[in-house]
């Protein structure tokens, strides 16, 4: 079964615009590229974020990370027995993946899937695009995709019965959302229960509270970029903010997300909505706006609360 979210094609028609996006203010380092894409790292890996020109704004492809040759095989056999096509990703493909071997395929509502073994690994250590403790990656992955989708049953049913993903959690209001965890990340994907189907935001989990701090700042210098304001969501307790992309999707920047057990952990419904404070989200119509709040002043009234979480090895101390 997968194992991490390994790696994401976005597709803009502002390459420039996120030349500058992906650096200055996402702190990640312009890789060699091989002239279709921009292409960032955020680590050790050789490449972790590519972005194309294109006719259109959006997601191009997330990239799921599986356990080696078998894992793939037996993935697509797994696949295919369910009626879903798979493509063998090609010598030129995997190249520009920067993988040993992928899998192409396509979930039920139309988003491009790939899975893959043997990332490559740079020569070179990362270096910040700005001045930053860089990102929490390893075995997790790069963050979380977050999906939107007019009815979640069937793409629930395929994420969690063909891909393995396991329900953390999920609330109901102000909209419906389901937050799906491959390891310890509390969720590398959740679905969004609105909308049409399509790419809400993408989630990018830094070192340092500062780092998070330092980049709402920099958004606030660019009117217009903030699209949530900072806030600490209730379930995988982030503290965060989301900024407009280039391609009008939303980034998600945070830091101090909750590890679960993957073996011990029950999934459960969260009733203090999305955020225990903060969060003013510009993007929701204004009757969700006024019902998210409400809300979360119900958790401020009722007290909720919830630990930090710095985690060993994951988290430096800074220095004083």
């Amino acid at each position: 079964m997968l194992k991490s979210l390994g790696y994401l094609g976005v597709n803009t028609t502002d390459v420039e615009g996120w030349r500058k996006y992906g650096t200055s203010f996402l702190g990640m380092q312009a890789a060699k590229s091989d002239g279709q894409a921009l292409s960032f790292r955020m680590d050790g890996a050789q490449q972790r974020l590519t972005v194309a020109e294109a006719s259109h704004n959006g997601l191009s492809h997330m990239g799921w990370e599986v356990d080696g040759a078998v894992a793939l095989d037996g993935l697509a056999a797994r696949l295919e027995r369910a009626g879903v096509s798979v493509r063998h990703g090609s010598n030129e493909l995997c190249e520009q993946r920067r993988v040993t071997d992928l899998i192409v395929f396509s979930d039920p509502v139309g988003n491009r899937l790939e899975a893959f073994y043997g990332l490559g690994v740079a020569s070179e250590p990362f270096i910040p695009g700005r001045t930053m403790s860089g990102f929490r990656t390893g075995d997790m992955g790069i963050g979380h995709a977050v999906l939107m989708v007019p009815d979640a049953t069937a793409v629930l049913a395929f994420y969690r019965e063909l891909l393995g993903f396991r329900l953390s959690d999920y609330f109901e209001r102000p909209f419906k959302a389901f937050f799906l965890h491959l390891n310890q990340r509390h969720h590398s994907l959740a679905i969004l229960q609105m909308g049409t189907p399509g790419i809400h935001h993408l989630m990018f989990e830094t070192l340092s509270l500062d780092d998070v701090g330092q980049a709402y700042d920099l958004a606030l210098i660019d009117e217009g970029r903030i699209a949530t304001t900072i806030g600490r969501h209730t379930n995988d307790q982030v503290v965060s903010f989301y900024a407009r992309s280039p391609s009008g999707f939303l980034v998600e920047c945070g830091w101090g997300g909750l590890s679960v057990d993957v073996d011990t952990w029950k999934p459960y419904e969260v009733v203090h909505g999305p955020s225990l404070w903060g969060h003013d989200r510009d993007w929701l119509p204004p009757e969700k706006q006024e019902e998210a709040r409400q809300i979360r002043f119900a958790a401020a009234r009722n007290g909720a609360r919830a630990p930090v979480h710095v985690i060993d090895g994951l988290y430096d101390a800074s220095p004083t």
